[in-house]
């Protein structure tokens, strides 16, 4: 039916033949429905994908997010059958159950509910983000952390010190223990039901907790018993293929999960010893939800314009700063998805490596063995590359092959860890480049920080005195006319006021006026006033420009950005 649908999308002209086989690409890659990759990529959106289904196959079409299902009615379709087909039961009516589907010619699907039922079917469209969403709303799929840890029998494992005998067999045995699995499992499966980005495993002296990092900022999300400690961490050691003997040195290790309908989801496994046991930090690298759309990532018109002119240079380099978290691989993950063509020869080299690019030829970082990033790069420009990326340029070795790179034909792209744009030019000169090699090559310098969007769910207006807008640096003259916003909490965003993240951009161009004060060992505050007479807008600016637009409120700008001097 997928194929089917994508010819008939083309037929009917809303997506083109192109679109269709990058979505096909992006299913093989990615998995998920053919759909689905079409509203990811941008192609069509998911309003006249559920209208389209609803006009081809005589059926109506609802939004799922204005219902409020009888939990009756749940009952009726196993979460099995729900999860397999991706359809939800909304009501029943004398012996007609109506379903919401994602995909209404699936008659395999029907049959089985029928038969299941014994119910006659009819069939509503909704599109299949909406019937996720009520999956998740109204199907307890996994059990509760309370059902997992009440079923957990405790009393036979025992607390071991760093000084006692570790019996491995024991920790295998006691780490395969069925509840101990579950819990694990559960852990992961909420992580991604929340849209962590990481899990914090942490032990204490007396105690045993799990935080999610949800939307930047970390959460308690559950205490475990103190006694669990060394089953927990070692089953997440035996799922990331780690050595489970090994508890005095730090490790580094993946999961795999897979979550159905086609979806893969990585785990990036750090563990660390600390004074009470072992630290386990788990990042959720999924694919899915990669957003590589420059026009979405919260570019204003200007600095997309100067970003995408720098990227599209020959020769050059255009540097990514921010702190860590703050995005910075996803804005060049988004430069090189839009620079990745069959002419070009792209090489990067990362530590580590988050996503795999198709067309992209990906090296991992592995000092141990003397494979740095310097390392990488002199191979790099012996294997005739057009574009290089280098994960982080951490010292001078590094930035000196850059910039070589740089001036003999070759753009290269790079992070560094520095406040802002102008700050960057004096970490180069600190590192030891020359003021005539950093104007020679560097195109462009992009600062970075993510701020949290308002729930759109519980957005509502919120009164502001005029003081604070003006000391926040909002001109005097618009701030009577602004409206500020705030998230009440809802059950859409946990309560918190806010789902998901934008990103703000402080984009500084190194122009010819830049050039020269760079020469004349300007520092970074006279670059900064210079840059904003040019047009730079600086990251407070463009945390202002997204509360004017209701994206982010005062709070998140105070939180994620400095006072401009």
């Amino acid at each position: 039916m997928l194929k089917g649908l994508g010819n008939l999308l083309v037929k009917k002209k809303l997506i083109s033949r192109e679109q269709l086989e990058k979505a096909m690409e992006e299913e093989r890659n990615s998995g998920g429905r053919l759909g689905h990759n079409l509203i990811k990529l941008g192609f069509l959106k998911e309003n006249d994908l559920t209208s389209f289904l609803s006009t081809q196959y005589n059926a109506p079409h609802i939004n799922l997010s204005e219902l409020e299902i009888d939990p009756e009615i749940i009952k009726l379709i196993p979460a099995s059958i729900v999860h397999k087909y991706q359809l939800i039961p909304i009501d029943k009516i004398g012996s007609t159950l109506i379903v919401a589907m994602s995909d209404p010619s699936n008659i395999f699907a029907i049959d089985d509910v029928k038969f299941l039922t014994g119910l006659n079917i009819e069939v509503v469209v909704a599109s299949d983000t909406s019937i996720i969403s009520a999956v998740d709303k109204y199907y307890d799929y996994f059990a509760s952390f309370s059902d997992v840890i009440s079923s957990l029998d405790v009393t036979g494992i025992e607390f071991v010190s760093d000084e006692e005998e570790i019996n491995i067999n024991e920790l295998e045995r006691a780490s395969e223990d069925a509840p101990v699995v579950k819990l694990v499992n559960l852990v992961l499966t909420d992580a991604i039901k929340k849209d962590a980005s990481d899990i914090h495993i942490e032990p204490y002296e007396k105690s045993f907790r799990v935080r999610m990092r949800i939307d930047g900022l970390l959460y308690e999300v559950m205490k475990l018993p103190i006694k669990l400690r060394n089953a927990i961490i070692s089953r997440i050691k035996i799922m990331s293929n780690l050595d489970i003997a090994e508890r005095r040195l730090p490790q580094d290790g993946r999961i795999k999960l897979k979550i159905g309908r086609g979806r893969e989801m990585d785990f990036r496994v750090s563990v660390l010893p600390t004074l009470f046991g072992e630290k386990v930090v788990l990042r959720l690298l999924d694919k899915s939800n990669l957003q590589l759309d420059m026009t979405e990532l919260g570019f204003e018109k200007n600095a997309l314009k100067d970003f995408q002119e720098a990227i599209c240079k020959p020769f050059g380099m255009v540097l990514v700063t921010g702190p860590t978290g703050s995005g910075k691989t996803t804005t060049l993950y988004s430069a090189l998805l839009e620079l990745n063509k069959i002419s070009e020869n792209i090489c990067t080299v990362e530590d580590p490596i988050e996503f795999n690019l198709h067309g992209i030829n990906q090296v991992q970082v592995h000092e141990q063995i003397g494979l740095t990033f310097a390392a990488a790069l002199r191979s790099f420009l012996r294997q005739d590359p057009n574009i290089i990326m280098v994960g982080e340029i951490r010292d001078f070795e590094t930035v000196e092959i850059s910039v070589k790179a740089a001036l003999t034909g070759h753009l290269v792209l790079s992070t560094l860890h520095t406040n802002d744009a102008p700050g960057t030019v004096s970490r180069l000169l600190n590192m030891g480049i020359e003021p005539f090699l950093v104007v020679s090559s560097v195109n462009l310098i992009l600062a970075q920080r993510l701020a949290r969007r308002i729930c759109p769910k519980c957005k509502e207006p919120l009164k502001v005195s005029k003081r604070a807008l003006i000391n926040l640096g909002i001109p005097e003259d618009e701030v009577l006319d602004l409206i500020c916003y705030s998230g009440k909490g809802c059950v859409n965003c946990n309560n918190t006021g806010y789902r998901g993240r934008t990103a703000l951009y402080e984009v500084m161009p190194i122009k010819e006026e830049l050039k020269e004060l760079i020469l004349d060992g300007a520092s970074a505050s006279k670059i900064k006033k210079k840059a904003i007479t040019l047009g730079m807008k600086t990251l407070r600016q463009s945390g202002i420009t997204k509360v004017k637009e209701g994206i982010t409120s005062i709070e998140e700008v105070l939180r994620t950005t400095a006072c401009d001097e």
